[in-house]
C-alpha cells in the first residue's frame, strides 16, 4: 500500500462523504486506502460509510481526542505514507499522485503538506505553513503586528506570508487537515502526542520529527480544499457556541510551551507566557471557563512535561 488517509469524522455525514468521494475519484497509479475512526456520529455517519465506501476501514470510536483517534487509525494503516486528512476536505484529483511521487523523490522529506485553500473563498489556509510558535513568533501573532506587517519576514514568522504561496520550500510545521508522513519518519518519532486533544499535535509531531533530522515541506503543487471550522464547532449557529475549542487551543499553547520550550527561557519570561495566554483565553471566553477544562489529570502541567508517545 502506497498512502493511507486516517480521517476521524464526527457527525459530519455529507461532509465526509465528499472527502471519501474525493479520494476515490483520484486519478493515480498509487495504491491507497481510507480508515475512519467515528467519534459516535448519531446523524447516519456510520451507516453512509458502510452502504457507500464498504473498502474503507470503519473504526467505531468513542469520545476520544484528535491525536487519540488518528492514533488508532494509524495502527490500523499499512501505507508506506500516511495522512491526517479532516473529514471537512476534499482532495484534487491529482492529489495522490503529486504528493507521492514529490515524496518518492526527496528520501529526506519526512512531512509535507500540499496547498489547502478555504473551500469558501478559495483563499491560502494560512495554517497550512506556519512557523513554530516561539515566543517571539507567538508575541508577533497575537500582538497583532503579523497583521501589521504581512510581509515581514522579522514580524509574520507565524504563517510565513511573506513566502510566495505558489512557490515550493521548506518550513516547520503544516496542518493536521492535510499533513502527510513518511512511515520511517513516524517509526523513528513515534505516534501523535494524545496529550494534545484537539489543537497542537500537527505542530508537535513535525517539530519532533525536525529534532530527528527530517525535512517538513510545503508543496503547492496540488491543491486540498477546506470547509475549515465545522468540525471544530466554530460554524454552528451563533446561539449555540461551543466553548471547548477556545479552551483546548490555549491548552496546546501551554503544553507544546512546556513540552519543547521551557528549558530554553528564564522563568520570568515562562510566568508572562502563562499570564499572556490565559489572560488572552479568559478575554476570548469572556471570563467563562470551558466547564470541562482539564489537563487529562495532570493537576498540575506546570510540575511535569507532557508525555512523548
Amino acid at each position: 500500500m502506497d498512502i493511507s488517509f486516517i480521517i476521524t469524522p464526527w457527525n459530519c455525514r455529507d461532509l465526509l462523504e465528499a472527502t471519501l468521494k474525493s479520494i476515490y475519484n483520484s486519478q493515480t497509479k498509487f495504491t491507497y486506502e481510507a480508515i475512519v475512526y467515528d467519534h459516535g456520529s448519531t446523524d447516519g455517519t456510520l451507516e453512509m460509510v458502510e452502504k457507500d465506501f464498504p473498502q474503507v476501514k470503519l473504526i467505531r470510536g468513542g469520545d476520544v481526542g484528535f491525536a487519540a483517534a488518528n492514533n488508532e487509525g494509524i495502527k490500523l494503516s499499512s501505507g508506506r505514507y500516511v495522512t491526517l486528512l479532516n473529514a471537512d476536505t476534499e482532495l484534487s484529483s491529482d492529489t495522490i499522485e503529486t504528493m507521492v511521487s514529490f515524496m518518492d523523490a526527496n528520501p529526506k522529506v519526512g512531512i509535507s503538506t500540499g496547498k489547502v485553500v478555504l473551500a469558501v473563498n478559495g483563499k491560502l489556509d494560512k495554517a497550512c505553513r506556519r512557523s513554530f510558535p516561539t515566543p517571539w513568533v507567538s508575541f508577533t501573532k497575537f500582538s497583532g503586528l503579523a497583521n501589521l506587517f504581512p510581509k515581514s519576514k522579522l514580524f509574520n514568522q507565524y504563517n510565513l506570508e511573506y513566502l510566495n504561496e505558489d512557490e515550493s520550500y521548506q518550513i516547520d510545521s503544516c496542518v493536521g487537515a492535510f499533513e502527510l508522513i513518511r512511515r520511517e519518519t513516524m517509526d523513528q518519532i513515534g505516534l501523535l502526542d494524545d496529550t494534545f486533544y484537539m489543537y497542537g499535535e500537527d505542530i508537535d509531531w513535525c517539530y519532533r520529527a525536525k529534532q530527528a533530522g527530517w525535512e517538513v515541506w510545503y508543496y503547492p503543487k496540488t491543491t486540498i480544499f477546506h470547509y475549515k471550522g465545522y468540525l471544530s464547532g466554530k460554524q454552528t449557529a451563533k446561539k449555540k457556541h461551543n466553548p471547548r475549542p477556545t479552551w483546548e487551543f490555549h491548552r496546546a499553547m501551554i503544553l507544546f510551551y512546556y513540552k519543547h520550550y521551557v528549558d530554553k527561557y528564564p522563568r520570568m519570561l515562562t510566568w508572562l507566557i502563562q499570564l499572556a495566554i490565559w489572560g488572552r483565553y479568559l478575554l476570548i471566553s469572556r471570563f467563562k471557563v470551558y466547564p470541562g477544562a482539564s489537563f487529562n489529570g495532570n493537576p498540575n502541567p506546570y510540575l511535569k512535561k507532557p508525555s512523548i508517545n
